[in-house]
């Protein structure tokens, strides 16, 4: 028997607010944009930081840079309900605010950092206000109807995409001049996305529409039990999110440290490597997923950026010269739209007054890939590319990726079949 799509009674509805929703979904792009040039930014340096610090092998510095993630990764894990929990009680403007500044702090620390500690302390500070993409999905959430939410939450990957062409291009660039430079650039960049966001952002979350704080529903455990006790298919596509985020911590964890040791790959060539995932991200999340995902429905899309990963990771693990990864990034673009369609399929079941708990826990669920990707990738990088290793294979994390992507699959194909998910193409809006 065919499912009634996935919307929520009227009363739950967004509200109109002012300022149109155009005009807050421009806002969100430069706040994600901004963000994600910093980001992109110190990726091509941050091998060397690492060594330069620990006066270690690439090899190894790769292993300290995964227990760096997984230690910021841990606190984001455990502030991430918190932080969802206070955008629904007192707005999402004042939690972007703090993020940003917070970041603009971090980055600073890291570009003068004495010793390894200053760098992990750095980390922990960001940890701590990490809330610009989890209160950035909670503020579309506001100002998006369910059914527009998965396209919408698109426009979040597409900032980070394009982050992602300026970010290492420019991060290259500014090496040049010393290993601090981009850091110091970054920080300069998350100082003006604050002072702009101080001075133009509006609230999305009007009075009638908070709720009051919970320190019992401010922690991942009780946050996740609560969305079981709710609505279980929310729980299944919330574990579906869990295992696709842990398949692409490779390309976080071990993408620079993979082309400098497998291609000899220099800092402006990991760089430009880089600058193409953000293009392709970019055409895909922002072009092609707004008209798509309308026009076919969230769950055909799912299935074929699932088709689209193994393809991209099968390439990245075999690649035998440089070039073949520029193939790689091409056929795997489509496995871009996986997230914000799972992302839009969440949060069209869940209500409107509880948005900012929600996205809080989707983020505690991403930490949670984090503290577990990261070392995992890492590790596995760090034991096939070493002197000694019994044998050398630098790709071998991508193979891993592979294995979550083949879960995630099960997992999604199995809740899918249950029947509580509407598999039927959305018809697109007028």
């Amino acid at each position: 028997m065919r499912q009634k799509p996935l919307t929520l009674p009227a009363h739950e509805q967004p509200a109109a607010i002012d300022p149109p929703v155009n005009r807050a979904l421009a806002f969100i792009f430069v706040t994600v944009l901004i963000d994600a040039i910093g980001f992109g930014i110190v990726i091509p340096v941050f091998p060397s930081l690492i060594v330069k610090l620990t006066g270690r092998t690439l090899a190894n510095a790769a292993e300290v840079s995964g227990w760096i993630a997984f230690l910021y990764a841990s606190v984001q894990f455990m502030m991430g309900p918190v932080i969802g929990g206070l955008s629904d009680r007192f707005g999402r403007r004042p939690l972007l605010l703090a993020s940003l500044a917070a970041f603009s702090i971090d980055y600073l620390v890291m570009a003068f950092a004495p010793t390894l500690g200053w760098l992990v302390a750095a980390r922990v500070l960001a940890g701590l206000t990490g809330a610009t993409f989890s209160t950035a999905y909670a503020y579309i959430a506001d100002v998006t109807p369910p059914e527009k939410r998965g396209a919408n939450f698109g426009v979040i990957g597409m900032a980070f995409g394009f982050g992602f062409v300026i970010g290492p291009a420019l991060g290259g660039f500014a090496s040049r001049f010393g290993t601090e430079v981009p850091f110091l650039v970054a920080a300069a960049l998350a100082l003006a996305n604050f002072l702009y966001g101080a001075m133009v952002l509006p609230e999305s979350l009007p009075p009638e529409r908070r709720r009051p704080f919970d320190w019992r529903r401010a922690n991942p455990a009780g946050s996740l039990l609560r969305l079981k006790q709710a609505n279980p298919t929310v729980l299944a596509l919330v574990a579906t999110m869990l295992v696709w985020t842990l398949s692409y911590q490779s390309l976080y964890s071990i993408w620079a440290y993979h082309g400098l040791e497998r291609y000899r790959w220099t800092p402006e060539q990991v760089a430009w490597s880089l600058t193409a995932v953000g293009l392709s991200g970019a055409f895909v999340q922002g072009f092609l997923g707004r008209r798509l995902i309308p026009r076919y429905g969230q769950v055909p899309i799912i299935r074929i950026g699932l088709v689209s990963a193994v393809a991209g990771y099968s390439i990245y693990a075999m690649a035998d010269a440089g070039w073949m990864i520029y193939l790689g990034i091409a056929v795997s673009c489509c496995q871009g739209l996986v997230f914000p369609c799972l992302q839009g399929l969440v949060s069209a079941q869940t209500s409107a007054s509880e948005q900012g708990e929600l996205q809080g826990t989707v983020a505690s669920v991403q930490s949670l890939s984090s503290i577990i990707g990261p070392p995992l990738m890492t590790t596995v990088f760090a034991r096939f590319s070493a002197p000694d290793a019994p044998v050398y294979y630098p790709g071998a994390p991508f193979l891993v990726s592979l294995l979550f992507v083949g879960v995630t699959a099960v997992l999604f194909l199995r809740t899918v079949a249950g029947g509580a998910v509407n598999p039927a193409p959305q018809t697109p809006s007028a």
